[in-house]
This record gives structure tokens, sequence and C-alpha cells, in this order.
């Protein structure tokens, strides 16, 4: 039978943010609480409020008061992310990196990423996406650029 770890970290901050829950969910887990350091293997599931996050792999740095300051989640990640301004994003690739100081995910290698409620897709090899002002930034390779698909819907003839 698979080993299932799972993790519930508390956040909490001095500043007027509010505390929430991010669970996660692992076949293994190690960790090295002097470092800052956890790793989830094996099918990783981490969810946060209305965002998920599925990957093969999992790392999660925390500072001295053992508060997240970077997570990276490598092999096959796939996502669900709202904004603050409540845009749902869904989408894949292979490596991703989230600054929770800075709201922040930053996406790399095969990067597919669609915004659900504005039906809007975004393909290239790095994509940023900035939670609090719901922007997102892409870049391609020489021989892969970036492509954005956009739904225009057709006029009504009268």
């Amino acid at each position: 039978m698979k080993f299932l770890a799972v993790l519930i970290f508390i956040f909490t901050s001095s500043s007027s943010l509010i505390s929430s829950e991010l669970k996660v969910k692992a076949n293994q887990f190690d960790a090295d609480e002097k470092k800052g350091i956890s790793v989830f293997n094996g099918d990783v599931n981490i969810v946060k409020n209305d965002d998920e996050l599925n990957a093969s792999k999992v790392v999660i740095y925390t500072n001295k008061e053992h508060e997240p300051i970077r997570f990276e989640a490598k092999g096959n990640v796939s996502f669900n992310i709202k904004t603050e301004k409540g845009s749902l994003y869904t989408g894949s690739a292979q490596e991703v990196i989230y600054l929770p100081q800075k709201k922040e995910y930053h996406f790399f290698k095969n990067v597919h990423l669609n915004q659900i409620d504005e039906k809007k897709e975004i393909q290239g090899e790095e994509v940023v996406l900035k939670i609090v002002e719901g922007k997102a930034y892409a870049k391609g390779l020489k021989s892969e650029p970036v492509i954005m698909i956009f739904t225009i819907p057709d006029k009504e003839e009268k």
C-alpha cells in the first residue's frame, strides 16, 4: 500500500492578510526543518482555497517562521488558479514556481494556460501570471513563438 503524507500548513502573517489552509498530499514526504525544505514525491496534490496544483514532485521552501516562501513543482504539472479579481485559469506545464509573497506563478516548458472566464489561451515556453493584477506575460523560443488564442463572438445578424 502506498504511503500517503498529508501536511497542513497554516499561513500566518503580521500583515492584514487572512490566514488560510494549505493541504498537501503525496505518496512520499521528506523534510529538513533546519534548512526549511519539504519535498513531496509521487502524485502530489496541493489545495489552497480555490487553487489546486498537481505534479510529480513539489519542493516547498519555508522561512525561519515556517511560512512558505517558494514552491517548485516539476513533472506533468496541472493547475487551477483563481486570481484576486476572480479570473479563472487552468492549464499545464512541466515546471511551475510559485512565489507567495509576490503572488506570482512562473510556468516553464510546454506551457498551456487557459483563462476560462475570458476564453483566452496562452501557449509558450515561459509564462508569468500575477495573481493580484490578473496579468499574464509570455515568452516563446526562436523555433516556437508564443501563441495566443482568443474567442471572438460573431455579431448576430438581424
